[in-house]
């Protein structure tokens, strides 16, 4: 395990600590107050100074990251808002979606409010919202190295409707600021299904400032609405602004923006994030699988208190599945038919 500064065996770092906890791992822990109580999270250390909230109660997304012990998440107002508050129909998934590093927006449907011959579809979805069952953790030392894992069920499921699972692992190692996650989501009813995906990453200050500096990959990029808007700002920060509007733009992946593994990469760079030891230029990179999340949305929100920046990678946009089924239709899974979905998050 390299922690430190240095690498050091197992049976040394065990000699210098009454337990691992003392260094970093994994544990439960249950919020009990307001519109938080009975909302459940896993608190991950790494050790090397990223540390995340993990959410079973909302989907096993990601609420708080810090690094160095410092935030590189934007948190919503509401709190981890208990899932039991969620208002489905129309826009009420604002009243509860708990910003953070990750939320998940699906599994059937995606962005705008929708409505076809199979009902009504509230803002984003449903996944974000619904508890995950299944839930385990898991430290385990593969020679010197400590091995973390966070894994579960997320089902979406109605009555003469479809049947959508997603089965998540989010994993790492101690001493390794690198979170990995590992989705795969399945039909397992008997007609075609539907299936909408995006991953709604947050990043807020002091990560963005006015110095920050945002690398996307080659991609044929649109602007969908806000204004004053153009392309030139997809790759800078502003200072707040109370009359600012949001805006989304559409990242088509370029075949020269895939790596040799399949994965595309945004970063966001800050030349002085203010870590506990005092400034230093820090990097956070984005990467995904890109034949499966084909297009980058990213949506920029530099207001006052919705200060944050949107990095979602995606199979579609967010005008909602009416608009997606007009633009040539959605990813249709067939019975027992998957996908499989790979992100990873790095800080240095």
């Amino acid at each position: 395990m390299r922690l430190h500064g240095r690498q050091w065996t197992r049976r040394e770092i065990e000699a210098r600590i009454g337990g691992i906890a003392q260094i970093g791992g994994v544990r439960r822990l249950t919020l009990t107050e307001g519109r938080e109580a009975g909302t459940e999270l896993i608190e991950v250390r790494t050790g090397a100074g990223l540390a995340l909230e993990i959410a079973p109660s909302k989907g096993l997304d990601i609420s708080l990251a810090q690094l160095w012990g410092t935030p590189i998440s934007w948190q919503s107002p509401n709190g981890n808002a208990h899932p039991a508050l969620y208002e489905p129909e129309g826009t009420g998934w604002l009243r509860t979606a708990s910003g953070g590093l990750l939320m998940t927006c699906g599994l059937a449907h995606v962005g705008s409010p929708s409505r076809d011959e199979s009902g009504s579809y509230g803002l984003h979805g449903r996944a974000h919202h619904t508890p995950a069952r299944s839930v385990g953790i898991r430290e385990e030392w593969i020679g010197d190295e400590l091995h973390w894992s966070v894994f579960g069920v997320v089902e979406e499921t109605a009555i003469f409707g479809s049947k959508l699972r997603l089965t998540r692992k989010l994993s790492g190692r101690l001493g390794d600021n690198r979170v990995e996650i590992r989705d795969r989501v399945e039909n397992f009813g008997f007609r075609p299904a539907e299936h909408m995906m995006l991953y709604h990453f947050n990043f807020g200050f002091p990560l963005l400032d006015e110095r920050t500096e945002i690398r996307l990959p080659e991609a044929d990029r649109e602007v969908r609405a806000g204004g004053p808007a153009t392309l030139d700002s997809c790759a800078s920060w502003e200072a707040p602004n109370p009359d600012a509007a949001e805006t989304v733009y559409y990242h088509s992946l370029k075949r020269e923006a895939v790596g040799a593994d399949g994965m595309a990469e945004a970063r966001i760079v800050q030349p002085e994030f203010p870590a506990a030891a005092g400034p230093r230029p820090t990097e956070v990179a984005l990467r995904w699988s890109a034949d499966t999340l084909p297009l980058l949305v990213q949506w920029r929100m530099p207001g006052a208190g919705e200060h944050v920046l949107g990095l979602e990678p995606a199979n579609c946009r967010v005008e909602g599945r009416e608009a997606e089924r007009r633009r040539g239709g959605t990813l249709v899974l067939a019975p027992g038919q998957s996908v499989d979905y790979r992100l990873e998050l790095n800080a240095d």
